[in-house]
Parts: structure tokens; C-alpha cells; sequence
């Protein structure tokens, strides 16, 4: 299990809220620090088939509850937040207006840290695996295979990569920026403690490297803004005689119009995903002029989730891509976001996206073409391998 100091699941933010896709400008125009490999109030989210008359009464329910809480001097967000809970919506999710700020800075790219990244052993203990260039920690001299003892003092040995992850961004304190947070840190048999001051810091949504015998490596860590377009300047830059491998392993979704200009980069146009909002069908279209001869194979696991599965889905449904890996996650669902007293913001399912032949995302995840165990390099290896076997995609 790994994490990082970036992209973390906002504050207070619990069940599949950091799952959700965000369907920005297409919805109105007709449509992590520290987190794992994951809005505007006027754009948002997505995922096959289900109208919104099916919520339109939890919708109100929920604003009736936040209104009537208010008038009596009592909290809105408790009273919405209950109200999401008997509503029985499995994505349904309650912001205050700190947190959706937070989560909206995430999705621009942006996060509240320190700059390093994190992994649980297996014996408990939590390793540095990754420090960010410029970074406050690679200013304290952290380095990669550090050994994170403590976080202001607290133990943070046994502690889920979440817990430290928060515990590093202050989210108990909403800590900003210029904020201090003690470290404690092993390196061998040294052991010291280090402060320092998050930052406000930019994530590392695309990593591209080259791997022998012309393979390139395109790794999407999220849909933040300006990846699709990373994606397809990498596309473009890559040798003529490139294959590619999109990792999208980790991948817990974002912004739906970079996935779509994402697929664009391999697709010549034509149909991403079809979804549907307060009943009425719509369809996401790729943009013309994307590669469709070099070969492709689209990595994936169990975190491969939202945006990420609708973009698989896309380029296995269109047979663009070899998908390998583990079965994805299965969120599917579309959330539409709403303004309730004291700047909460409530998010309930509205609807579900379908791939180009129709199938169901959410509750199922795509199925990979083939099935691969192996997890981190070994997995980018038998990605190799396949891609060995394809020659062009024409």
C-alpha cells in the first residue's frame, strides 16, 4: 500500500466521494498532499444508464434538511450529511466549503505539503519512496528509502498511509501553507528530526520515460487540468517507431474532459462514452487526428478507477488498446454538485456512463483482455511483452 504527501483525499471526504468523476465543462455545455493514485461548482462529474429521476427526491431531501437545519441554528452540513446517509446513495458525499476548495485545488493540479511519498511495510514501518523535486522535505534533505518515525511527535509506525498522509498535510488543524510540521526520520542506524514548512506544491500528474527497444511509458497518476494535453504532447514527441505503454494503474480519476482529450491522443475521433443526466442521453466524443497506428497497451489495476476506466474502456471498446492487468475498480456513477447553506456542497449520483458498446462500468470494472498478477515493473514487463507480440495497431 503506498500514498503521498499530495492529493490527498480532502478533509473529512469518505466513501467513494474521491472516487467521483468530474465532468467540468461538458455538463455545462451540454454536460493528494499526500493521497493514492484522484470540482467547480458549476462542472462536474460522471459514470451507465440510470436516470436522475431516481434521486431527484434525495437531491431534495437534502437541501430541505441543510434549510431547515439552518433556520433552527443547528449545522447544515450534520443535518445534509445524514440526510446522504439515508439516502442510501453508495457516492453521495457532503463538503464544507473548505473542503471543496481543497478538493477543487486538487483537480488544478495544486496540493498543501510537504513533497514526499510514502509506502507501508509489510513489518508496519513507513518509507519515503519518493521526495519532489524543490520540495520543502528535499530542501531538509529527506531521500528516497528514509524511514518516517514520527509526524509532530505522533508514531506513525502501523498507521495506514492515509492517516500519515494527513497527518502531514495538518488536515486536523486545516494547516496551510507556512505551516511547520516535525519529522522524524531513520536513515540506517542515524536517526534525527527535521522541521519544515508545507508548501503550496504541484503534482506530477504525467511521468514519461523511455524504455528499451522503443517503449514509451506514459504514466497518468490523475486527471488533473493540462494532462491531456501532457498526454498527447508525449504521444506526439515519441519516436516514429514507438510503442506505448499507458499506465493508468493507481489512477483514481478526475476531470473527464482531460480523459477524453486523453483518448484523443490515440484515437482519430469518434466515441469515448456515452452518459445520461436527468434522463437525456448524451455521448463524449474523442477529438480527430490522434495516433492509431503504433501499438498500445493500457495498464490497469483495481485502482484504476472513474475517468481512468471510462478512458480503458474507450480505447479497449474501440480496439485501440491491449488492456492488461487486474479487473478495474467499477465506479461508473455520475455526481452532480449542489450549493447548501454556509458554503456546504452536497454531491449525490445522478446518473452512470456506459463505454462505446455499451457496457456498465459501474458495480462491474472492465475486464482486462489479459490477466496479469504482477504488480509494479514485473507488470510493466509482461505490458512489454504484449506489446512485442502487437507491431502497429493498423
Amino acid at each position: 500500500m503506498s500514498g503521498r504527501d499530495l492529493f490527498c483525499q480532502p478533509r473529512r471526504i469518505r466513501r467513494g466521494a474521491a472516487l467521483t468523476l468530474v465532468f467540468a465543462s461538458v455538463l455545462v455545455a451540454g454536460a493528494a498532499a499526500g493521497s493514492f493514485d484522484e470540482p467547480d461548482l458549476s462542472d462536474r462529474k460522471s459514470g451507465s444508464g440510470t436516470a436522475r429521476s431516481a434521486t431527484v427526491s434525495s437531491d431534495e431531501d437534502v437541501a430541505k434538511a441543510a434549510a431547515e437545519a439552518k433556520a433552527d441554528g443547528k449545522s447544515p452540513m450534520e443535518a445534509a450529511e445524514r440526510a446522504v446517509s439515508r439516502s442510501g446513495d453508495r457516492w453521495g458525499a457532503v463538503y464544507s466549503q473548505g473542503e471543496y476548495e481543497e478538493f477543487e485545488e486538487a483537480l488544478d493540479g495544486q496540493y498543501t505539503g510537504v513533497g514526499l511519498w510514502a509506502r507501508r511495510e509489510r513489518d508496519g514501518r513507513i518509507e519515503v519512496t519518493k521526495v519532489q523535486s524543490g520540495s520543502p522535505a528535499a530542501a531538509a534533505g529527506v531521500h528516497k528509502g528514509d524511514r518516517l518515525r514520527t509526524v509532530d511527535g505522533e508514531n506513525v509506525d502501523g498507521q495506514p498511509v492515509t492517516e500519515v498522509v494527513s497527518l502531514l498535510r495538518g488536515d486536523a488543524q486545516d494547516a496551510a501553507a507556512g505551516t511547520a510540521v516535525t519529522l522524524g526520520l531513520e536513515r540506517g542506524t542515524h536517526a534525527w528530526s527535521e522541521t519544515v514548512r508545507r508548501a503550496r506544491l504541484s503534482t506530477d500528474s504525467v511521468t514519461v520515460r523511455k524504455l528499451p527497444g522503443e517503449v514509451t511509458v506514459i504514466k497518468i497518476a490523475a486527471f488533473t487540468k493540462g494532462v491531456g494535453d501532457l498526454v498527447r504532447t508525449a504521444v506526439r514527441q515519441a519516436p516514429a517507431d514507438s510503442a506505448f505503454i499507458l499506465d493508468l494503474r493507481g489512477n483514481s480519476g478526475g476531470l473527464v474532459t482531460e480523459a477524453v482529450t486523453a483518448a484523443s491522443a490515440f484515437l482519430d475521433g469518434g466515441l469515448v462514452a456515452t452518459y445520461d443526466v436527468d434522463g437525456r442521453q448524451r455521448a463524449l466524443h474523442a477529438a480527430a487526428g490522434g495516433d492509431t497506428t503504433r501499438a498500445l497497451v493500457a495498464l490497469v489495476d483495481g485502482g484504476t478507477m472513474s475517468a481512468a476506466e471510462m478512458l480503458t474502456g474507450a480505447l479497449q471498446d474501440r480496439g485501440r488498446a491491449v488492456v492488461v492487468g487486474s479487473r478495474t475498480f467499477g465506479k461508473g456513477s455520475v455526481q452532480m454538485p449542489s450549493k447548501l447553506p454556509d458554503g456546504v456542497v452536497a454531491e449525490l449520483t445522478v446518473g452512470h456512463y456506459r463505454t462505446p458498446s455499451g457496457h456498465t462500468v459501474d458495480g462491474r470494472g472492465i475486464t482486462p483482455d489479459l490477466d496479469v498478477t504482477a504488480q509494479g515493473q514485473a507488470a510493466v514487463e509482461r505490458a512489454e511483452t504484449v506489446l512485442s507480440g502487437l507491431g502497429d495497431a493498423s
